[in-house]
């Protein structure tokens, strides 16, 4: 499948949740979720069923996020239905990872092999902040148990945030000196219920790793990545950065997002959303192809001032 600009789409990213666990503060409004999310939320069959259509359209890759994936008690067989279907190349998850560390072999032996983790802090203190009371005892846990079960990348997500976590970019960044994993600042979006959570001075640009990394040394990158990638003089592992606000990745998009009440989203930032619950053969694959066509060129101007158009909060739309 081909967009209007050229674009090769063959990567979903599947929200299969819309409940979590934890409650980050650039993610979730103060109050929580409105409403219980399991009543909104498709079964497996609906996924599988979406997927498969996607997959014999061209689609290859699949990510499966939340909120948070692992709250749902079938996330293991649902891997494991979602990793059979024909035409599905790669499949990855996007967690906490608080609650990895018991099932991490059973994901694996699923087909989950490559897995982001989300970690902003190494203090618990602030861990338990930003998430509003989550343990990052737990994280580190699900974050071992994940190289154990042999996953490969492991990818550790930061919000980069001014006046939280930019006193630990070094030591964030030093986790990849001996350790393979791929250290990943991401610009902190103005997305969703989250207007009144941060100052100006929280939205930093992704130069300001450069800034305090001066021995970072450029390493090529896969086509399509959204991380320009670094790596630390003899580090085992890379850092990358992710800057949807500064430097925008748009012409390199190959994605379209569905969310866990059954929407295509053709662009993160974008009010569009294009109903696929329900749908069934051509109207379904109708409808997939409706979503490629209809992506944007690129998302709208992002910055402590001007907000994403998206009508919903990250939870809700899946990292």
């Amino acid at each position: 499948m081909t967009d209007g600009y050229g674009r090769k789409i063959e990567y979903l990213r599947m929200s299969v949740t819309d409940a979590c666990n934890l409650k980050c503060i650039y993610c979730m409004p103060p109050d929580g979720m409105k409403e219980c999310p399991c009543r909104q939320a498709m079964s497996a069959d609906e996924f599988v069923e979406i997927a498969r259509a996607a997959a014999s359209l061209g689609m290859k890759k699949l990510r499966i996020t939340g909120g948070e994936p692992l709250v749902r008690s079938d996330i293991v067989p649902l891997v494991r239905r979602l990793g059979e279907i024909p035409g599905i190349e790669d499949m990855s998850l996007t967690t906490n990872a608080t609650l990895l560390a018991p099932i991490a072999r059973e994901l694996f032996e699923a087909g989950i092999h490559r897995i982001n983790i989300s970690l902003d802090t190494l203090d618990a203190g602030k861990y338990e902040k930003i998430t509003r009371g989550g343990r990052l005892s737990d994280a580190l846990d699900g974050i071992r148990a994940a190289f154990e079960a042999g996953m490969s990348p492991v990818k550790l997500n930061t919000v980069l945030i001014g006046g939280f976590n930019d006193d630990e970019i070094e030591a964030l960044a030093a986790l990849t000196l001996h350790c393979p994993v791929q250290l990943r600042f991401i610009e902190l979006m103005p997305i969703g219920d989250t207007k009144g959570e941060f100052s100006a001075e929280a939205y930093l640009p992704d130069s300001t790793v450069l800034d305090r990394l001066p021995q970072l040394e450029p390493v090529p990158s896969e086509k399509h990545t959204v991380a320009r990638l670094y790596r630390l003089p003899n580090a085992k592992g890379e850092i990358g950065l992710i800057s949807p606000l500064s430097n925008h990745f748009c012409a390199e998009c190959n994605r379209l997002r569905l969310t866990a009440d059954g929407c295509l989203k053709p662009c993160l930032h974008s009010a569009e959303e294009i109903p696929v619950r329900g749908l069934h053969g051509q109207e379904l694959n109708s409808a997939i192809l409706t979503a490629v066509s209809h992506k944007p060129e690129k998302h709208v101007e992002l910055s402590a001032t001007e907000r994403s158009e998206a009508k919903r909060s990250m939870y809700r739309i899946g990292g």
